[in-house]
């Protein structure tokens, strides 16, 4: 079984996500393509109700979504905070995962991003930050930055984008199984699991 894995370490959803993903994948030798997204192409393209939503927020379900948030974070034993950059611009980040990916290490590399910015409040967006987790990583920082600046890393990006726009995604964490089987969002880890569970029996 393949699992798609399309997400952007700017989401904290995405964030509760990222450590089940892999740990589900490998209890039922399931393989995980970690698919790097800029969520906010999709939302100017197919989802641009989440800005209205930012802009005009219904008080009652705003508290209920920090709860709730708050709940996840609870359940999974993690630590999500309240970045004061929200929403970040995440597009040098996420091209970074590419550089992480050649290396082997886009699970270490996202993990850094994410619990740098939903762990500690740290802005990603900013190089200085940045630099700290390509060296946490052990990447090359030199090379990294020189890559996420060229068009061939751009363009990666912006394909894995446009892809899941196409194939009817619209947010992150967006799952496929198969190539088709679609779920969207880290409350549907449990279905991922069960579909996997039936799979394998």
């Amino acid at each position: 079984m393949q699992i798609e894995y399309f997400f952007d370490c700017s989401s904290p959803w995405t964030y509760l996500s990222y450590k089940r993903i892999p740990e589900i994948a490998a209890r039922y030798d399931a393989e995980l393509i970690w698919r790097p997204i800029l969520v906010g192409g999709v939302f100017n393209t197919v989802n641009s109700s989440v800005y209205a939503q930012r802009a005009n927020p219904v008080p009652a379900k705003a508290k209920y979504y920090q709860k709730d948030l708050q709940d996840w974070a609870a359940f999974q034993d993690i630590h999500i905070g309240a970045p004061e950059v929200f929403p970040v611009n995440s597009v040098k980040a996420m091209r970074g995962c590419f550089v992480a990916m050649e290396a082997g290490l886009i699970a270490e590399y996202a993990g850094h991003v994410f619990e740098q910015y939903w762990g500690a409040g740290r802005d990603i967006s900013d190089e200085s930050v940045l630099a700290d987790i390509v060296g946490m990583t052990g990447l090359n920082k030199s090379d990294f930055f020189n890559k996420i600046a060229s068009d061939p890393y751009k363009k990666k990006l912006r394909t894995n984008t446009d892809e899941l726009i196409t194939r009817g995604g619209f947010g992150s964490p967006t799952f496929y199984l198969q190539g088709t089987d679609m779920y969207f969002g880290n409350d549907r880890l449990v279905l991922i699991e069960h579909r996997l569970a039936r799979a394998k029996s």
